[in-house]
């Protein structure tokens, strides 16, 4: 595991899990999805040899928010993958947007967001238009 300030590297000798903490709104679907690999209550809470990469990867892909993405060891530089769009309403939380999509934010900036998308609908957010998971804490129901 490497550190490099907001940002945790988890290697195997072919792929890299990178988990960006303040990006991660505790959904817990890595969790549920491959308790054996991502295991929270744990140090290190990533066990990157505990399943197979393309396991991994699918499960990655997976997350709502962003804060887990991953490069293999050969493709160290590669562009994010162009996924089609499609958007989930997630039961008492985001509204979660999977694809590339450009946001324009209030203040007129452009940022390119690829894969997984959270945005807020509780309204409760720090980070909005991006869910932080505040919805948890407010007791959010819709």
């Amino acid at each position: 595991m490497k550190a490099m300030g907001k940002t945790k590297e988890y290697s195997n000798d072919e792929l890299t899990i990178v988990w960006k903490p303040d990006a991660c709104i505790h959904s817990g679907i890595c969790v549920k999805g491959l308790g054996e690999v991502f295991q929270p209550k744990e140090r290190p809470w990533i066990k990157i040899d505990a399943a197979s990469n393309d396991s991994m990867i699918k499960q990655v892909k997976a997350c709502p928010s962003g804060a887990l993405s991953y490069y293999m060891k050969d493709d160290a530089n590669q562009e994010a993958e162009t996924l089609e769009t499609k958007i989930e309403v997630m039961d008492n939380g985001p509204l979660i947007v999977y694809g590339t999509l450009m946001v324009t934010h209030r203040d007129g900036r452009e940022e390119k967001k690829n894969k997984t998308t959270a945005f807020c609908r509780c309204g409760a957010s720090k980070n909005k238009p991006y869910c932080d998971g505040t919805h948890t804490e407010s007791d959010f129901k819709d």
